[in-house]
């Protein structure tokens, strides 16, 4: 038997090795526009319409996987996020690039670079820095590279950025106000600092934030809950749909009214609550959270299991969320369970998503999101995409294997970029490229049936169809 072809490495059929999945792939998934419904793109620079001064800017401020991969090659800070300049960063991540074979990385810089910079045949690399960094520079100068320019070479229907309960959410409005807009630009209600009682002096600071945003006074628990739900109004009002938490695990601690309204009293009063006392008043408040998500028909979402800021040196250095960050080991599924449960009890469970950062939680985080399905609507809980330290193939395929064993893949909202870079769109092409790749193979197998129709509409829902209907977005 002659052997197979060896295949080209990031060519037309990229990921496409049998051909089930090359048709499924160029004949449905690729032509399916994007709802990125959870990324970290600037709200300024979209309204703004902005356009970046290089390639540099784009790709590289702000990425902490490429930071991580440069200072494992040993390129000084001063070339990562320090001041060099545009070209000589650069030039650095492309002396890094051919060391990342085998790490994501190489797969999305030169997806990016193929789409929508047209850089095709010619590898990232020292040699080649200087010529593929004047060609993006000039790209970048077209009409069609702006950041909207962007979104419409990307089909963006809708990104979601990521917002505090204190922003003003003036972006979103006057973007909502364009005629010529192509993609929906919504916010989505991120309250984690309510729950930030680890810094008193910061906390307090921004409870007196958000009174000033929701012009009402906040001295006592009920008018701190007052005043997220005005804002909670306001967000719903520029049509956010969905809440964001990113949490190293759920907090469930048992707790009375009489208890967390005198922690949250003395907190206001600048005395540091014991831990167990940060664990009653942060369960409280997350509690109700997801009733004021519930009332107004929100999703809402949960990032657990991050083990942030892990670098004294980088932290000082830095400041937070500058690429020092791990998959933490923390007991998961229990409080996940009973946070659930306190909520499905009282029927206020709102839809939800649950991400996982460790891999040793995926199966468990499936099961335990299959108990609160309640049959009145499709996929109402959802086992997040792959994340962060997940969203390589490797972590994919194992994230739709657990999702396909132990619930239905059909019913699943989709891949999402977490990012924030205009040109991570790519991660879409990425994800589907696998997911046809995995339906091909399962037909090859004889595993499900070869029924282009019956596949072809799985894909569609998966890659758009179900987030659209998921979040009711008005589009």
């Amino acid at each position: 038997m002659a052997p197979a072809p060896m295949a080209s490495f990031l060519d037309e059929d990229f990921l496409l090795d049998t051909p089930a999945a090359v048709d499924l792939y160029h004949g449905v998934a690729a032509r399916q526009p994007i709802l990125d419904y959870h990324c970290h793109l600037s709200p300024h620079q979209v309204a703004d319409d902005h356009r970046f001064r290089s390639i540099t800017e784009i790709w590289l401020e702000g990425d902490h996987y490429k930071w991580r991969a440069m200072r494992a090659d040993g390129v000084p800070e001063r070339l990562i996020t320090g001041d060099a300049g545009d070209w000589e960063k650069f030039a650095a991540w492309a002396r890094t690039v051919p060391h990342t074979l085998r790490n994501p990385l190489y797969h999305w810089t030169h997806l990016e670079l193929r789409f929508p910079f047209d850089v095709r045949g010619k590898l990232l690399d020292g040699d080649s820095a200087r010529q593929i960094f004047d060609h993006c520079n000039r790209r970048l100068a077209e009409d069609g590279f702006t950041a909207q320019g962007l979104l419409r070479q990307f089909e963006v229907r809708v990104i979601c950025s990521t917002d505090d309960p204190i922003d003003d959410l003036e972006p979103h409005r006057r973007h909502a106000a364009h005629p010529g807009r192509a993609t929906r630009l919504f916010p989505t209600w991120r309250p984690d600092r309510a729950l930030a009682l680890h810094d008193l002096p910061g906390w307090n600071a921004w409870v007196d934030a958000l009174g000033a945003a929701a012009q009402a006074p906040v001295a006592t628990l009920d008018e701190l809950r007052e005043a997220l739900r005005r804002r909670h109004d306001a967000f719903h009002a520029a049509g956010c749909r969905a809440s964001d938490h990113g949490l190293e695990r759920i907090f469930v601690a048992n707790y009375t009214e009489r208890e967390v309204a005198g922690i949250f009293a003395r907190a206001r009063a600048g005395r540091a609550p014991s831990p167990d006392e940060i664990e009653k008043l942060r369960a409280a408040l997350l509690h109700d959270l997801a009733l004021l998500d519930h009332q107004r028909g929100w999703v809402q979402q949960f990032h657990l299991g991050a083990l942030r800021d892990t670098s004294t040196r980088g932290l000082r250095a830095l400041g937070p969320n500058t690429g020092y960050d791990a998959i933490g080991d923390f007991p998961q599924a229990a409080a996940l369970a009973k946070f659930l449960d306190r909520l499905d009890a009282a029927d206020r469970l709102p839809k939800t998503i649950v991400y996982n950062l460790n891999p040793a939680d995926t199966e468990a985080f499936a099961t335990v999101i299959g108990s609160f399905q309640d049959g009145r609507e499709p996929g109402k809980m959802q086992l997040g995409s792959a994340w962060w330290f997940l969203d390589q193939l490797d972590g994919m395929r194992k994230q739709l294997d657990a999702l396909s064993n132990l619930g239905l893949l059909s019913r699943f909202v989709g891949m999402l970029t977490d990012s924030r870079s205009f040109l991570s769109f790519s991660r879409h092409e990425y994800f589907r490229r696998l997911l046809c790749r995995m339906l091909g193979q399962d037909v090859a197998a004889g595993l499900i049936p070869d029924d282009r129709g019956l596949l072809g509409g799985l894909i569609a829902d998966v890659c758009f169809r179900n987030a659209r209907a998921y979040f009711g977005f008005e589009l």
